[in-house]
């Protein structure tokens, strides 16, 4: 079940059942992880993430919610004032040399030399890994350019790629090597519509194959399309996590009723005394349409009702929030939906 954290008065959820998950399970995990800057700002303000081995975990919140510092707390790039991380089971940043090369890493780009192409700066980070194979470099790094799509581009200098090039070469860079874990930090920053969609069909195909994805995005269309399982940050706070089906099944459920406008009144009766909330009827020429807030009641029993009392039910649907309502009835605000 989704877990959610702190006083969030819009959505009454339950415990989630990741606290009982054994922690090797987990390839990420938190407990009070808290980030306080000397000018008193916290960026992070005691999360427990808990990201399950083979997920695809949407780390989901508008720019300046505390993901970035929380990603950078994990891989061992800011100590963390309070609190612990773990990576693939194992402490950070104690055990960062031991673990940081089962992990592949794309945030806040890559530091890449501008005057060498991009095969030549991918060959110059491989030949830093001390854990990598140099025997089997050329073949790696040919693979990681076709699977960014930067064959073509591979000889060109850095300093000439395009912001959408600059993040395909590092989501290649993350890839010269199988990780266990693939952590991407805003991937689809600066790629067009067509690379969007290549990362989502790269990360669905990683997870395939069994590799944990921790993605970090403000876009909301990238995580709905993309993630299994979904944690929601707000001004340094971890309202809510947990997988991705039940997070979006965690709202209330609306009931919408399509009929002629002579059996709107009737069906809006009907349904207010099933126990139906909220009803409201909006008439119009040709049908009308009734809403309310279901609850407990049972969308084929309402079917029944209405059928079994005559009116004419032309339609009926039922809705639960998007994850732009869900986000916007816990924080209040909202952020980008799209590119």
């Amino acid at each position: 079940m989704p877990l959610a954290t702190g006083s969030v008065p819009a959505v009454d959820l339950p415990v989630s059942e990741a606290r009982s998950v054994r922690t090797a399970d987990l390839a990420v995990r938190t407990e009070g992880l808290t980030k306080r800057f000397r000018s008193g700002q916290v960026a992070v303000d005691g999360i427990d993430v808990a990201v399950p081995r083979g997920a695809v975990f949407g780390f989901l919140g508008p720019n300046g919610s505390g993901k970035t510092t929380t990603i950078r707390m994990l891989l061992g790039l800011v100590r963390p004032t309070s609190g612990h991380a773990w990576l693939l089971d194992r402490p950070m940043p104690a055990s960062g040399a031991s673990v940081l090369p089962r992990v592949g890493v794309l945030v806040e780009g890559p530091a890449f030399q501008p005057y060498l192409s991009g095969r030549r700066n991918l060959a110059r980070l491989d030949a830093n890994d001390a854990t990598a194979d140099p025997r089997t470099a050329p073949r790696r790094i040919d693979e990681a350019l076709e699977r960014v799509g930067m064959t073509a581009a591979a000889a060109k200098p850095y300093r000439q790629y395009s912001l959408g090039m600059k993040q395909r070469l590092g989501l290649a860079a993350a890839l010269l090597r199988p990780r266990e874990l693939l952590v991407l930090d805003e991937p689809t920053n600066g790629l067009d519509p067509q690379g969007t969609r290549e990362v989502r069909v790269l990360v669905r195909e990683l997870a395939d194959a069994g590799t944990t994805v921790l993605v970090s995005s403000h876009l909301l269309s990238e995580i709905e399309q993309v993630c299994s399982h979904i944690g929601i940050m707000s001004r340094g706070r971890l309202l809510l996590q947990g997988e991705r089906h039940e997070v979006m099944g965690s709202g209330t459920p609306h009931v919408h009723v399509t009929t002629t406008p002579a059996d709107a009144p009737h069906a809006g009766a009907l349904l207010e005394g099933l126990g139906v909330r909220h009803v409201t009827v909006e008439p119009a020429t040709v049908h009308a349409t009734v809403h309310g807030v279901l609850d407990d009641v049972e969308p084929a029993v309402v079917a029944r009702t209405l059928v079994g009392a005559g009116v004419d039910l032309l339609g009926l649907e039922v809705r639960r929030q998007s994850l732009e309502e869900l986000f916007v009835s816990l924080t209040g605000e909202g952020f980008d939906v799209a590119r």
